[in-house]
């Protein structure tokens, strides 16, 4: 089978629900990172064969098809790109990469570019149920899906209380873990780990245009007091706002070509795709898969977790990446090294590819070899990427 590599890969800076990035609409803000990225490789816009949008509220300012509104609205790309959206819940870039690294590995296309995008402001988490809800046009759980599941409300919300229980955790341990994200995600800020990842978008100020840069969600004062002080979610749970991924605007890309395409446009390769796994499980606890779906990926790649170097596991809820670190036997310290949504922002259909984007330069940045992302589900899906650096 072909090879797939990564040339590069960019996100924006992550803004606050309301924040900085308010005022970009989503189709423009995916269309920003397409040009930046084909900017950034310095290839013809219409070599590209294709162009996967992740995106999970797929209404209002991001309906209509949302991956090829980004390819009309953006400058670098003609018409003549076709583009698809799609959405496997806060896995759909991620989903978005898997599926342009198999059109490559398979030889129909040789440059495809895997996307995402989420206004969270705009387009507010679960409006385009509860919005046709309130029209009397239905809910998403059938008949058949009611009988199979009786009175069950899938709720991420549930699922990361259940996984408290199920493997141990208190809300001390899921506070101090929020604290280390934010206290990484500061660090690596300071130091200009991400400059190579973001790409700045211009935002109107009080004081003029600005370009935004720096993930607005950090808390660069955070303490375990303050973390501690916010409110439960659930009385008796565990689960609040400060342990939890931030609702966050953003959006990101990844290039993926054939070897043939390395060649023909003189690029140079950052990384090559080793494994691509998905895996779906129970949908009511739905927070757990990604342990399972990395056993499999490792035993599918033919390695073992001391083999990687880096990994990326999307912090939605802290409990999930605990108990993957759990579950797996995993090096804490690898984890998330810059740190995770609980600081960075969980920007729904964009998080896949910008964690790929982190994961990848932070790669470079430290000289490992092999890098894990995985990214938990609605529904109980999860997808496993295994990279290895160039």
């Amino acid at each position: 089978m072909a090879e797939a590599y990564i040339v590069d890969a960019v996100r924006t800076a992550g803004g606050k629900r309301g924040g900085k990035l308010a005022g970009w609409h989503p189709v423009d803000m995916a269309a920003a990172v397409l040009d930046a990225i084909v900017a950034r490789t310095g290839i013809d816009g219409a070599a590209v064969d294709d162009v996967i949008m992740g995106c999970v509220m797929q209404g209002g300012q991001q309906a209509g098809q949302v991956g090829r509104n980004a390819v009309l609205a953006a400058r670098n790309l003609p018409d003549s790109v076709p583009a698809v959206s799609i959405d496997r819940q806060c896995g759909s870039s991620q989903q978005a990469m898997q599926f342009a690294a198999q059109a490559v590995m398979s030889g129909t296309q040789d440059i495809v570019i895997a996307a995402g995008v989420e206004s969270m402001t705009r387009v507010p988490m679960g409006s385009t149920a509860t919005l046709f809800m309130k029209e009397g046009l239905g809910n998403y759980k059938s008949p058949r899906l009611e009988e199979k599941y009786p009175g069950i409300l899938f709720s991420q919300f549930m699922g990361a209380e259940m996984i408290v229980k199920k493997h141990g955790f208190d809300r001390a341990q899921l506070d101090a873990f929020a604290l280390e994200s934010h206290r990484r995600a500061a660090a690596a800020t300071e130091r200009g780990a991400f400059a190579d990842e973001i790409i700045a978008l211009d935002i109107e100020t009080s004081e003029g245009v600005v370009a935004h840069a720096t993930d607005e969600g950090i808390r660069f004062d955070a303490t375990l007091e303050s973390i501690g002080s916010v409110k439960l979610l659930q009385e008796g749970g565990s689960i609040s706002a400060a342990n939890a991924s931030q609702i966050c605007d953003g959006a990101s890309a990844v290039m993926i070509v054939s070897e043939a395409a390395l060649k023909a446009h003189n690029l140079t390769p950052i990384a090559r795709i080793v494994n691509l796994t998905v895996t779906g499980g129970d949908p009511v606890i739905m927070l757990e898969e990604p342990l399972f779906a990395t056993d499999r990926a490792l035993q599918r790649a033919g390695m073992k977790i001391d083999d990687i170097d880096l990994y990326e596991v999307n912090e939605a809820f802290a409990p999930v990446p605990l108990a993957w670190l759990k579950h797996v036997g995993a090096d804490h310290a690898k984890l998330n090294v810059n740190g995770g949504a609980i600081a960075l922002g969980h920007p729904l259909g964009a998080s896949g590819t910008k964690l790929m984007a982190t994961l990848v330069h932070a790669l470079k940045h430290s000289g490992g070899r092999y890098g894990l992302q995985t990214m938990c589900e609605g529904g109980g899906i999860a997808n496993v990427t295994i990279i290895e650096r160039i």
